[in-house]
């Protein structure tokens, strides 16, 4: 075996060391038909580069005689195919690991299988790389497994792709044909999430274009696949931003000592960091970072550390700790892209054990929503009525799942460690799917808010219909959705608008933000995610409200555009009236009726609306209706309020 940098291994074997030590990693995985060359692709690439025992070599050469498929006495692909049934038959089954490095970089190589039965295998190579080598076989073009396996790469979150076009030496060397199957795959790539895709013409037997130029092909005036593989640029899709800490135990060696264990799945930390334990929502102060080399300044991905808290609160196995100011989501469900890896069909309202990080969690597999075709990337038309979904294996469908407690998670394509699970089952403990979160609920979930927690809730309808309601209260229901930052008038106005549509006849309420925080929502403070939620109980009450007949008066900061368009959906678009009070913050603050822009200035209210950093406002993009409180006085506001009501 020739080892690279072998002279400064002879010189100075600290700095060799040293500088393997300072190598970044790139994890891999290479997918395609059978007998496209993938194993062979390895098996050269390992060899080209140095990478292979004498004893591994002359055990190559003997069994090339044996089981090769090339014809010659020496055979890359038994470099990869460890198995005694994928040697007799000249395929991968199982996923391969390999291993190497060069003097740039170290690679884990994941060597995937190609027949359709093997999908979830693929699925599993996937999941921790970061590149895919998708190999084309120049004589076929690309195929119904092309299309597959490049599906799968891009739903695992997999940006950065290599397009191989193999065995071009099959097709004499033939420019045309490679450039045919770069315009076919760039058309698949169109409705894929890859960011990044290099076609790259080679003989994976013969070693073109591998690790060496192919004096063969004059015309590629791109990069061999190695030289690819060594410079592509993967530090900037590490998630050092949204800081997520998986509690994996409590350390606790004394009784002066007490720390959190686990390895940081995203971000960075540092002490002085304020932060939340969630999902019991405990804030503390980041004390130490300890790791086996002392106590540390900082700690990022994937380093296993124990850190201690200022403050002593509870937080065990399963508990996220992340920044105060950058939360993720806490709840009982989810949807998500589920691969199913069971030869037991999946079934809805079937339990399962959910795998999240650190934490384990019952769940229900509430509903299949759709079963998505892998061969052209569509759904799957729904079994026929009065037949239940399942899922076979090796399927991939988008589903609902309920927990049984609350979970912390993220989406995956905002961060793949906390937004990726697997299924357990809870008789045999099996592994039986692999999942990733998705950043939306359905539209059907939407469009009537959120779902109840327990799945043996159904919804009730009247026997009265809406119709009916305004017929008998001679009004029209509608929200009027009052939003501007504190002091701009909304309370005022709120109530103003109460006395005329009553004074007319009109049954109307008001509600009021401070109101509602004395009752309804006093467990809520004014975090993000609180606010959040602040106004989705409100827009549901409002909801309610409407649906009796009842005209309702909102009146709350609500400064996230986000949160009012989910307040228009669960309304109803018909129903909901946004009416901005765009007032600016100097006159706001001048008013100041309850004093307490002063107190958010001395720092005695934090996270204040408009003046906190971390507070701010965002102004409706287009209103239904803008007041100007500044040359309009209340009274007058309230008029044209009353109009666009009873219009």
């Amino acid at each position: 075996m020739i080892i690279p940098d072998a002279d400064l291994i002879q010189r100075d074997i600290e700095a060799y060391l040293e500088q393997h030590r300072n190598k970044d990693l790139l994890r891999f995985l290479t997918c395609g038909n059978v007998d496209d060359g993938k194993s062979t692709l390895i098996g050269r690439l390992l060899y080209d580069a140095k990478m292979i025992y004498e004893d591994q070599l002359a055990a190559v050469h003997r069994d090339s005689k044996i089981h090769g498929t090339t014809g010659t006495d020496f055979d890359p692909a038994l470099l990869t195919d460890g198995l005694k049934a994928e040697r007799e038959q000249g395929i991968t089954i199982d996923v391969a690991y390999r291993y190497f490095s060069t003097s740039k970089r170290k690679f884990i190589i994941a060597d995937t299988p190609g027949h359709e039965q093997y999908t979830r295998n693929m699925a599993t190579g996937a999941s921790n790389c970061q590149l895919a080598v998708i190999l084309i076989d120049a004589r076929h073009g690309v195929t119904t497994q092309t299309r597959r396996h490049s599906f799968i790469a891009s739903l695992l979150g997999i940006s950065h792709v290599i397009v191989a076009v193999n065995k071009m030496d099959l097709v004499d060397w033939s420019e045309a044909v490679y450039d045919d199957i770069r315009k076919a795959y760039n058309a698949l790539c169109a409705r894929l999430s890859f960011k990044d895709v290099h076609f790259i013409p080679i003989s994976a037997l013969l070693g073109d274009n591998v690790v060496d130029r192919s004096p063969n092909m004059p015309w590629h005036n791109g990069p061999t696949l190695l030289h690819h593989l060594e410079n592509v640029n993967i530090s900037a899709h590490r998630n050092l931003i949204d800081m997520r800490f998986p509690v994996q135990s409590v350390f606790r060696p004394d009784l002066n000592f007490r720390g959190f264990a686990g390895t940081v799945a995203s971000g960075v930390i540092r002490p002085g960091d304020k932060v939340m334990v969630l999902p019991s929502r405990q804030t503390s102060t980041v004390k130490s970072i300890i790791s086996w080399e002392g106590e540390l300044a900082y700690a990022f991905p994937p380093m296993p550390v124990v850190i201690t808290l200022a403050d002593e609160i509870d937080a065990s196995r399963g508990d996220i700790i992340a920044p105060v100011n950058n939360l993720p989501r806490t709840d009982h469900e989810f949807d998500a892209m589920l691969v199913w890896m069971n030869e037991k069909p999946a079934r809805e309202m079937t339990s399962y054990l959910v795998k999240h990080t650190t934490a384990m969690v019952p769940a229900t597999l509430e509903k299949i929503r759709y079963e998505v075709d892998v061969n052209n990337m569509r759904k799957k038309a729904p079994p026929p009525e009065g037949t239940a979904p399942e899922l076979a294996m090796n399927s991939i469908a988008r589903v609902k799942i309920i927990l049984h407690r609350p979970l912390v998670f993220d989406p995956f394509t905002r961060n793949h460690a906390t937004g990726s699970f697997i299924l357990i089952d809870r008789i045999t403990n099996a592994t039986i799917a692999a999942g990733m979160i998705l950043d939306r609920t359905s539209a059907a979930d939407q469009s009537s808010g959120e779902q109840p927690r327990s799945t043996h809730i159904t919804r009730e309808t009247s026997l009265v219909s809406s119709a009916e309601r305004e017929l008998l209260l001679k009004q029209r229901p509608r929200t009027v959705w009052l939003t501007g930052l504190s002091g701009s008038g909304k309370s005022t106005i709120a109530k103003l608008l109460e006395r005329m549509l009553i004074d007319q006849g009109k049954l109307c309420y008001v509600l009021d933000g401070d109101n509602i925080r004395h009752g309804l929502n006093r467990d809520l403070g004014f975090t993000a995610e609180d606010r959040k939620e602040n106004i989705r109980r409100i827009a549901e009450v409002a909801k309610l409200m409407n649906d009796a007949g009842l005209i309702v008066i909102t009146a709350f900061i609500s400064p996230y555009r986000e949160d009012r368009q989910s307040a228009r959906d669960i309304i109803g678009h018909e129903r909901f009236l946004e009416a901005y009070l765009n007032t600016p913050l100097d006159v706001c603050e001048e008013r100041d009726p309850k004093g307490l822009y002063r107190r958010a200035r001395k720092g005695e209210i934090t996270s204040f609306t408009g003046v906190s950093p971390d507070a701010p406002y965002e102004p409706p993009a287009a209103p239904d209706i803008m007041l100007d409180t500044t040359t309009a006085d209340a009274e007058q506001c309230a008029r044209i309020l009353l109009a666009a009501v009873l219009n």
